[in-house]
């Protein structure tokens, strides 16, 4: 009888991974286990190559020849993560199982640690390592992972019954003994391909469980990769469709039904349902930091995931929704999840006062409500009032309005008293919040008199910001910048709205104390300068730090943070100017997850589309009536004189101004305001539709036969592909530092943009226009700044839309051939979105910021008490 080869001993580690175009990852990958300090004989690998098509198989071919006995591999057609991990894990032949990804890594003393902890507590049912986050740009580690407190105690055995919150989604970084594997029949949803196979995974095995424990090894280091180029499965999920249909289907509600026939109830074991919650808090985190992207995505499948959502919620016990700590929930996420899907009308029990206007003496009150509004009852030192501004905000949010947000501006002057369907309702001024578990460290930073104290004292500031604080404070300075306004555009360019505006003031108001800031040595800055318009002042210098802490009002034609809460004034003191954002273009997209954040005390409106979208009812905006006033920008003044010395036989240019594209501009770094060209521009199909345009040559032909120029105009934040393109003759480039822009847009006898707000300064010139959105799917996907808003192009634009490039070189050649002005259909749209065509724009500006300072009168429903 012949004998057969003698099983190969067991081992005490199985790592299956599943092998998918990592080649350029997997030698760091191999040397992370090649290296590691456990006995080589005591672990193996089980690599299951999932149809890779770079050289992925190769390499582990020759690992394999170079570590015999170490590694196994299989080799099966794609079928994605879930099924190559399935058809590895029957190979196992470990007492332990992990699933590590093959572009992750692992710390020398990684298998130590975790053999260690077992030899410790040999009874643990799950063990789970610290997860630090490895940069692929910089090799830097970083302790950021959301859940990183559960490690922060060191190596700790947590059973979920009496600590929920320590749940483990994770399976790369988790350890399966393969015997309870075996028994419970556990495998991977293959229809769950990178979105939740890893936590249904965990959290089925963990409901198989007696008793749900896992030991978190905190000794243990895994390194996991956050690719540079975001290619890996796990980055950039939420722009996928399965997220909002497969994985509630199949992921959650599966698990939180298994849940209920363990627990035996309608609800899941706490430790699930905590679980859960965790992963739909970033649904949530998602739609505020990529509102546009989430929106796209989830549109198609809104009504699906919302019933979805309905039901998982039935699973949840209302007690762990509201005490739910694990990571931030904020109170209207809460709310959602709580009341978001009743029938019954509900409103919050309290009302936040979150701002005060001090010059106006008027202070902002919100609640939330679901379904019909609450009878409203404002009384203000015991009198009832009609609130002095006041709108209903909708919040969207994953494609549908869940709940609203009431928002109320009211005096300020005397007590304050709010009800809501004949109850009082209470007055607060931060989010009230359930604490259903308290940490020591919540704890200590509440009672603990050290802490308290040491959380009280502002935070120590550098000696030169308090220098220049106690300098902006002394008598000369302060009668030097008194009442300061201090305007703005760009900090490293100018002839926007806060140029306009200053010249105006200057002329107009010579007794207003107005500076124009701007970043010394730009173009801008030497054109002004020799101009001998005076008082300017460098942005960053000294002058400047004291001008700003003494401003009464900074009004800039940008609002991003840079301009609102200057660092550097922020880091010496609390800014206290009123902020006006004079705009740089109407807003056509919902911007509203953006402007929201910004603290702005108003806002020039240029349209009543404009207006509406930001004061009326149900809009996604705080702004209210308060904030926003039409008046039309600063700009438009000087664009309407300019405009009258170039009537139609003179205007020589079709002006070809396309917007910015958010990726095809990056920052040049982190916080910069400068943004430089992306190295794949010219490949890209914004380049090559606008050069296909631009170089046309039937295009060419036509402007030849009309007597015209082509003028290249790109959004500021493109300007630097004028460096390298080289164009046609017949085409005339135009750099925003350089020309007179109002000028080139007089000149037009066509204007032709995608989506740029440019379109309305020709229009409100009467100038013919013609759209090409050749991405238009693209943009409403989430690819460009914003949502889609109330400006519907087809409906409401100022000229035909072209989708092609045949086509929008035809509607070109349309026009210029019809003449110099828009046609009539579209000349009635003109009149109709500008009203205020007067030439009084920086008038009315005028007397709205004067109004905003001043103090208002609260009307009254009833008389004031005696004892008043």
């Amino acid at each position: 009888m012949q004998n057969r080869p003698a099983p190969p001993p067991p081992v005490r580690f199985s790592i299956v991974i599943a092998v998918y175009n990592v080649a350029r990852y997997l030698d760091e990958f191999i040397e992370s286990l090649e290296s590691q300090t456990y006995p080589r004989a005591n672990f193996e690998v089980v690599a299951v190559n999932d149809g890779s098509t770079d050289e992925s198989l190769e390499r582990l071919r020759a690992w394999e020849a170079t570590s015999p006995g170490l590694v196994r591999i299989v080799d099966q057609a794609n079928a994605g993560l879930p099924s190559a991990r399935n058809a590895g894990l029957p190979l196992a032949r470990g007492e332990w199982v992990t699933f590590v990804d093959p572009d992750d890594r692992l710390a020398t003393t990684y298998l130590a640690e975790v053999d260690a902890f077992i030899g410790q507590h040999p009874d643990v049912g799950m063990l789970a390592t610290r997860l630090l986050m490895l940069n692929d740009a910089t090799g830097e580690l970083a302790d950021r992972h959301p859940l990183r407190r559960r490690f922060h105690r060191g190596n700790q055995l947590r059973y979920l019954d009496e600590h929920p919150d320590h749940f483990h989604g994770h399976a790369p970084s988790s350890f399966f003994p393969r015997a309870e594997l075996l028994r419970q029949e556990l495998s991977f949803d293959p229809e769950l391909r990178a979105q939740f196979e890893d936590g249904q995974f965990c959290g089925h095995y963990l409901l198989g469980l007696e008793r749900p424990s896992v030991g978190f090894v905190a000794t243990a280091e895994y390194h996991y990769r956050q690719r540079s180029d975001r290619s890996s499965l796990n980055q950039g999920i939420i722009g996928r469709p399965e997220r909002y249909t497969i994985v509630p289907r199949r992921g959650y509600l599966g698990l939180l039904r298994h849940g209920s026939e363990v627990t035996g109830r309608p609800e899941a074991p706490e430790w699930l349902q905590t679980f859960i919650l965790y992963q739909l808090s970033w649904f949530f985190s998602s739609q505020e930091s990529h509102p546009e992207l989430v929106s796209a995505t989830v549109a198609p499948h809104a009504d699906e995931f919302h019933a979805l959502l309905q039901e998982i919620i039935g699973h949840l016990s209302p007690e762990v929704i509201a005490g739910f700590s694990v990571r931030t929930m904020k109170a209207v996420w809460t709310e959602i999840l709580l009341h978001g899907y009743d029938d019954d009308p509900w409103h919050t029990p309290h009302a936040l006062l979150s701002q005060l206007d001090r010059d106006q003496q008027l202070v902002r009150i919100t609640y939330r409500f679901t379904g019909a509004p609450p009878a409203e009852e404002v009384l203000s030192g015991g009198r009832t009032v009609v609130p002095v501004h006041a709108k209903v905000r909708d919040l969207e949010y994953l494609g549908r309005v869940l709940i609203r947000e009431r928002i109320l501006w009211v005096s300020s002057r005397h007590s304050l008293r709010l009800r809501l369907n004949d109850a009082d309702v209470n007055l607060q001024f931060t989010e009230p919040r359930w604490n259903r578990y308290l940490r020591p460290g919540q704890i200590r930073l509440a009672l603990d008199p050290k802490e308290v104290r040491r959380r009280a004292r502002p935070p120590r500031r550098r000696f030169r910001d308090r220098l220049v604080g106690r300098l902006a404070r002394t008598r000369l300075v302060r009668r030097y910048f008194r009442d300061a306004w201090v305007l703005m555009d760009r900090i490293d360019a100018a002839r926007d709205n806060g140029e306009h505006f200053f010249r105006y003031l200057r002329a107009s108001h010579p007794d207003i104390n107005a500076w124009f800031v701007l970043e010394s040595g730009t173009a801008d800055w030497h054109r002004l300068r020799s101009s001998g318009l005076g008082r300017m002042i460098p942005h960053g210098s000294l002058r400047w730090k004291l001008l700003m802490l003494n401003c009464r009002h900074l009004l800039s034609a940008q609002v991003d943070w840079s301009h609102v809460r200057p660092p550097a004034i922020v880091r010496i003191r609390e800014p206290e100017w009123r902020f006006t954002y004079l705009g740089h273009g109407v807003t056509q997209r919902d911007l509203s997850s953006w402007l929201n954040k910004k603290r702005i005390d108003l806002v020039l409106t240029c349209t009543p589309g404009e207006q509406a979208a930001f004061v009326e009812d149900h809009t996604p905006y705080i702004l209210t009536t308060r904030e926003a006033h039409l008046t039309g920008m600063p700009r438009w003044d000087r664009l309407l004189e300019t405009s009258r010395a170039w009537p139609e036989e003179r205007r020589d240019l079709v002006v070809i101004a396309p917007t910015w594209r958010a990726p095809l501009a990056p920052l040049v770094a982190r916080g910069a305001h400068r943004r430089t060209i992306a190295p794949e521009f010219l490949d890209s199909d914004y380049a090559k539709s606008w050069l296909s345009v631009l170089t046309s040559d039937a295009l060419h032909a036509a402007c030849e036969r009309a007597g015209l120029r082509i003028g290249f105009l790109p959004h500021p934040n493109m300007q630097r592909v004028l460096d390298v393109l080289t164009l046609p003759a017949i085409i005339q480039t135009f750099p925003f530092a350089k020309v007179d822009i109002q000028e080139i847009f007089s000149r037009a006898a066509a204007f032709v943009t995608d989506y740029s707000s440019m379109a309305f300064d020709a229009a409100y010139i009467h100038r013919p226009i013609v759209y090409f959105q050749f991405d238009i799917a693209s943009l409403n996907s989430g690819d460009h700044f914003g949502r889609a808003g109330y400006f519907d192009y087809e409906r409401d634009g100022f000229g035909p839309v072209a989708y092609t490039v045949d086509e929008t070189v035809a509607r070109i050649a349309e026009s210029i051939a019809r003449g110099r002005s828009p046609a009539p259909e579209y000349q009635a749209r003109l009149d109709a979105t500008f009203p205020l065509r007067d030439g009084r724009c920086c008038e009315r500006a005028m007397e709205e910021i004067q109004r905003s300072s001043r103090r208002v009168v609260t009307a009254s429903l009833g008389a004031m008490p005696p004892s008043e």
